[in-house]
């Protein structure tokens, strides 16, 4: 690696630009930034009118739904350009510039950098200014991974440098969401003490802290209306739990856990074992409802039977799709698990299985349709791909990252839209029906197109699209 000391290395920024009219940064790159009440971070520039190169109306993104007004920001400096590469071979090295510095010039130096290497790791979610293993600049900001793990968050859709490709990094300013995770850390540290020794209240707690109890009273009350009730059934839908939470024990959904940590949200409809023990029966009765093993499996216990069926349903507009396909990577089955019959999935790799909570054999088959339709398109060779612009496109709290339709081999057409928030990001695959493309004309088709992406849901509308020649004419209209 380079032959320098990051430990004593200074890297000066002369060529700072002031946030105006004619001096804007270029659309989509990405800069080191000063904000008018000093602190320093990194973002890419997106205009609200990327076409109008002087205008100081946008934002800088610093990643998925993490980004800031243009006018929050004082200055700006470009990181892209450099490649420090020559320099970082000095083992004698310890001050960069970047940039002349002349007469008048406004510097900002940063040093004080660290290294992986050395053990040495960022807070979590702490924005940092990063050199690269190739000698280049970028920044980013720290996301945990797990213990010694994580990368450098610096764009939407989660892109990140990994910390493999990180050389040394050291912290840029403090910022809202870096205060917000360190008073969590200090809750969390906070919780930890207060839950050593946790005080069960004797009203809520009459048959102990075993979450068990509570169910298996609650299962008593579910079976005379519905004596094929059982434990599993009831535990299908996500289960409460008894856990500790600022010294004391309560009842709480179980939502799994969040760097390593149990996350649990508290039951508060009432105050006493017996309100709970009922509210489990009204919690879990839809559930156990639609687990009536006549309804469930009224085609009988061969899931061939089913499996046909969905076949069939799905062949009619997936008209590529084969049998073969289909068994690709899992199958299904019909297994006995903790004395209830039930539908699984099967892998094939490992010999695992997952369990389906599919209460009808309407509803199991259904699911195996969806999964045949994206095995279908998978096997569906893309061949060409138009990505429909956008300006910022927010969607119930989510921002729209990307937009593609795509033409396959078949001559059948799907749509791929991704979107996320800050930390978490989800895509959406679309067939477009050949119904579709019986429309005579474009509005026709663009009305059947959008009742299976519909505009107000994905962000993209009718009026976008109707206005856009190039779409007309790759959906060969």
């Amino acid at each position: 690696m380079f032959s320098c000391d990051y430990k004593k290395l200074r890297l000066s920024f002369n060529e700072f630009h002031n946030i105006e009219a004619d001096n804007m940064p270029e659309y989509g790159s990405f800069y080191l930034l000063e904000m008018k009440d000093g602190r320093y971070t990194a973002g890419t520039w997106y205009p609200v009118d990327y076409k109008d190169k002087k205008s100081t109306a946008g934002k800088f993104s610093r990643g998925t739904g993490d980004s800031f007004d243009a006018s929050e920001v004082s200055k700006w400096h470009a990181l892209y350009k450099y490649d420090l590469s020559d320099c970082l071979e000095d083992e004698e090295i310890n001050l960069i510039n970047m940039g002349l510095i002349e007469e008048g010039t406004y510097t900002v130096r940063f040093g004080d950098f660290k290294s992986f290497a050395d053990g040495d790791f960022p807070k979590n979610e702490q924005y940092c200014l990063l050199i690269l293993n190739d000698g280049t600049l970028a920044a980013g900001r720290w996301t945990e991974l797990g213990e010694k793990n994580g990368q450098f968050i610096y764009a939407s859709a989660l892109a990140s440098h990994s910390m493999n490709k990180v050389w040394a990094w050291t912290p840029l300013s403090s910022d809202d969401i870096f205060e917000q995770e360190e008073e969590r850390e200090r809750e969390r540290i906070r919780e930890e003490k207060l839950n050593k020794n946790p005080v069960a209240d004797p009203e809520k707690f009459k048959y102990g802290t075993d979450i068990d109890v509570y169910y298996e009273k609650a299962l008593e009350k579910l079976k005379s209306k519905y004596p094929w009730a059982t434990l599993t059934q009831m535990k299908k839908k996500t289960h409460y739990v008894i856990a500790p939470r600022h010294g004391k024990y309560i009842f709480g959904l179980d939502n799994g856990t969040y760097k390593g940590k149990m996350v649990v949200k508290e039951w508060t409809d009432g105050s006493t074992a017996e309100e709970f023990i009922d509210f489990l029966v009204e919690y879990t009765k839809v559930t156990v409802k639609n687990s009536n093993p006549e309804e469930k499996f009224k085609l009988g216990m061969d899931v061939e039977v089913y499996l046909e069926k969905a076949y069939d349903n799905v062949k009619r507009e997936y008209r590529w799709l084969d049998k073969k396909t289909t068994r690709e990577r899992w199958g299904y089955a019909i297994k006995q698990i903790d004395g209830d019959w039930e539908f699984v999935r099967e892998y094939y790799d490992n010999h695992d299985f997952s369990v389906l909570d599919c209460g009808s054999s309407e509803s199991f088959i259904e699911y195996v349709e969806h999964d045949y339709e994206e095995k279908a398109l998978r096997a569906n060779p893309v061949v060409s791909t138009y990505s429909v612009p956008f300006g910022h496109v927010e969607l119930h709290g989510w921002n729209l990252e990307r937009y593609d339709i795509s033409k396959l081999k078949t001559g059948d057409y799907k749509v791929n839209v991704t979107a996320g928030d800050r930390v978490a990001g989800g895509s959406r695959e679309f067939f477009i029906t050949p119904y579709c493309f019986e429309a005579k004309t474009y509005e026709e088709f663009l009305n059947r197109y959008q009742d299976i992406v519909p505009g107000g849901s994905f962000g993209i509308t009718k009026k976008d699209m109707l206005g856009n020649n190039e779409l007309k004419k790759f959906f060969g209209y």
